[in-house]
């Protein structure tokens, strides 16, 4: 024992404890799924042999592959938007003040501690009165698809997005912008060249929520899918009610590396971000970004 180094108490043991129960409580189940992706054998939970039989099943199947296209096109059409839409959203109640900023203010956080179910019967419920108004208008006959789920992933992520984004803006020194525009920039310069980098980390990061909340989401897909618009997350809940079988293992596996991927990515881009955003403390810096504007 180091001579600087004090004995731990029963205190300090029980809390390691502790932590490696809850670290072996979230990680052993993903162990576990990971590694039974590569069973051999048709019963999910008898180990065999090792083998990529399930992995070759997965890429094969042409209604496997069809349902992730459809994850990520909605997810990455729904993401886009929701982003754009949810970082104006916050900038708007952050920073300015207007009749009804309070009611927004409220409303715009429904689709957050409100149920899923709830959510979706009142999307599926306003879809269909919305088909009934455009068909009447335009004797147009519109049905639920692809569409009516990014609309709807795109309802609930605007507020996760607002949420992160928000915060970030809390935290941001407002004089640094005013020394923009002491420096004859404009809003847009303002807003393009030091609000945007300094929030961009809040931005990242909502923008990951709201891909991981729509690549995994089944409640509200469910409710508002058409046929032959079935995502990932929906089908892979169909073959748990027919029975578990490892091809179950072998997409959650992937799902699983892919939102690792992603995530890895997004903290990468945040930690870009986060080094501009400290360099642009400096009004030296602002007056650079300005004059190259």
């Amino acid at each position: 024992m180091n001579e600087g180094t004090a004995p731990k108490g029963p205190v300090e043991r029980l809390l390691g404890l502790n932590a490696w129960v809850v670290y072996l409580f979230f990680y052993a189940p993903i162990v576990l799924l990971m590694v039974f992706s590569f069973n051999d054998n048709d019963n999910v939970g008898i180990w065999t042999e090792p083998s990529f039989r399930w992995y070759g099943a997965m890429f094969g199947d042409q209604r496997v592959m069809g349902a992730l296209r459809n994850s990520l096109v909605v997810a990455l059409f729904s993401t886009i938007v929701s982003t754009v839409l949810g970082t104006m959203l916050a900038i708007a109640l952050e920073r300015y003040r207007f009749r009804g900023r309070g009611a927004l203010d409220g409303i715009a956080y429904l689709p957050i501690i409100i149920p899923d179910v709830t959510m979706a019967v009142m999307l599926l419920v306003f879809f269909f009165q919305a088909f009934g108004v455009l068909g009447d208008l335009f004797g147009t006959r519109l049905t639920t698809g692809l569409t009516t789920i990014a609309l709807a992933h795109i309802a609930f992520s605007i507020s996760f997005v607002a949420v992160v984004v928000r915060a970030r803006l809390s935290q941001l020194d407002s004089s640094l912008e005013e020394a923009a525009a002491d420096l004859y920039a404009n809003r847009w310069q303002a807003f393009r060249k030091v609000t945007l980098p300094l929030i961009a980390p809040g931005v990242a990061g909502g923008a990951l929520l709201a891909l991981t909340l729509s690549l995994d989401d089944v409640v509200v897909t469910q409710f508002v899918s058409g046929a032959g618009s079935t995502t990932l997350p929906v089908y892979v809940f169909g073959l748990v009610r027919r029975g578990v079988t490892p091809l179950i293992n072998a997409v959650s596996t992937v799902m699983l590396v892919a939102s690792m991927i992603l995530v890895g990515i997004s903290l990468g881009f945040q930690r870009g971000a986060e080094a501009r955003a400290q360099r642009l403390a400096d009004p030296e810096a602002i007056l650079e970004e300005i004059s190259d504007g």
